[in-house]
């Protein structure tokens, strides 16, 4: 009876195989020209609007602009028809939250083994069937437990949709794909409150509700017509829950986001302080900026390596707040807006960047479920953390505590990418 041998010359081509795709990650995540192994090298020409490129961005769009309509519509609603104060708002408002972070790195799992395209499409018909139902609920405890229904919906179209966008994207043009896609977000929640607003005073919050799952069926048609993205696995693979090697970057991005999310708190409120009429300049210049500079350099992430880009970025953040914390006029509070909002820019793509360069293509949901619960963690710890600050010493303190935050995350993430350079 004959066996089959493994010739130790061939083990040994299997073991140096398996090193070198190992520093090929390192080296990919630390920001090196060197893609991981699961991730061929293409030329930067290679297409990138393609048809399911842009039905994911669309839906994005549709799906963002449905938020932006219950951001504007439902401190309202819970402080007015359901006669409940403003705790009660916040309550109903940060419920969502809770449940997208615990779900997020599940959410991950399920779209590595169940697909891209199930988690899009179940993820926008919760939506869809949370903002209905909210339209009927006439006392908080439904609304807030609806609310932690959209939390899953949001936990499983989110951590989809960037898995997607990994997937479609050459990865030549990865950042690029990010700095486009993102418009749709940036724009959805832009458009969605004054929508809200108009949709209430020529309406009713009903109908608000019902316009904001229209257009949450929108974004379930568009995301459908996208298809299955997953290449098909080569064998039985382990799907993680947490995807260890984004757990470094993770951090670093985190600080951006607590700082970014302090700004957007105390934004209005200071403004107010420096003198400037209209309180709302300085988050309508916030978003105008990120959108222009997401659009004329969208290439840059690309070409430059992705931990030192996120450092830049984080050391923008950092000026633009002490600049917003020290000169306290309005010129200082639009210059400080400006300069912060142009590291923004930069640092979702060169994060992401670096977390999918790791990641293999059947890692990809665990990666995108560990980096977006950063999200939730900066932009729900952020606020948290400078508000107590904001409490014991004022604004402009809490926007310098932002600063040398975001200070510490590019230290920080140099420091990761001087070590992984290094391995």
């Amino acid at each position: 009876m004959t066996g089959t041998r493994t010739c130790p010359r061939t083990r040994t081509a299997t073991t140096e195989g398996h090193r070198r795709r190992a520093r090929a990650r390192r080296r990919a995540v630390a920001g090196t020209p060197e893609r991981a192994h699961a991730v061929p090298v293409t030329r930067s020409g290679e297409r990138l609007f393609g048809a399911r490129f842009v039905l994911l961005t669309v839906g994005d769009l549709g799906y963002f602009t449905a938020t932006g309509v219950a951001i504007y519509a439902l401190p309202l609603y819970v402080t007015g028809p359901l006669r409940s104060d403003e705790a009660a708002a916040g309550l109903a408002f940060g419920s969502f939250a809770v449940s997208a972070l615990v779900l997020r790195p599940f959410a991950g799992r399920l779209t590595d083994s169940l697909g891209r395209r199930p988690m899009l499409v179940g993820g926008a018909l919760l939506c869809v069937l949370g903002l209905v139902l909210t339209a009927f609920a006439n006392t908080l405890v439904p609304v807030i437990l609806l609310r932690l229904l959209l939390g899953v919906a949001e936990a499983a179209f989110v951590v989809a949709g960037f898995a997607a966008l990994a997937d479609l994207a050459p990865p030549a043009r990865l950042g690029e794909a990010l700095s486009y896609n993102s418009l749709g977000l940036y724009l959805g929640l832009a458009l969605g409150p004054p929508l809200g607003e108009l949709l209430v005073e020529q309406g009713s919050y009903t109908v608000a509700w019902l316009g904001a799952a229209a257009l949450a069926v929108a974004a379930t048609a568009a995301v459908a017509c996208i298809g299955e993205t997953r290449a098909p696995e080569r064998s039985a693979t382990s799907h993680a829950l947490i995807h260890r090697r984004a757990i470094a970057p993770g951090i670093g991005f985190c600080t951006s986001l607590a700082a970014i999310g302090g700004f957007l708190t105390f934004a209005a409120l200071h403004a107010g302080t420096t003198g400037l009429q209209n309180t709302s300049l300085p988050l309508f210049l916030y978003g105008a900026t990120v959108v222009v500079c997401r659009i004329a350099f969208a290439r840059v992430p690309d070409k430059l390596p992705s931990l030192p880009l996120g450092a830049a970025a984080l050391a923008a953040i950092a000026a633009g707040l002490a600049v917003v914390a020290s000169w306290t006029t309005p010129v200082g509070m639009l210059a400080g807006t400006a300069l912060m909002a142009v590291g923004v820019t930069f640092s979702t793509p060169a994060f992401f960047g670096a977390i999918f360069a790791t990641a293999r293509p059947e890692e990809r949901g665990a990666a995108a479920g560990t980096a977006s619960a950063f999200i939730d963690l900066g932009l729900g710890g952020g606020p948290i953390l400078l508000g107590l600050v904001a409490r014991a010493a004022g604004i402009p303190w809490a926007f310098g505590a932002a600063a040398g935050l975001a200070l510490a995350g590019c230290a920080w993430t140099l420091f990761v990418h001087k070590g992984l350079s290094r391995s």
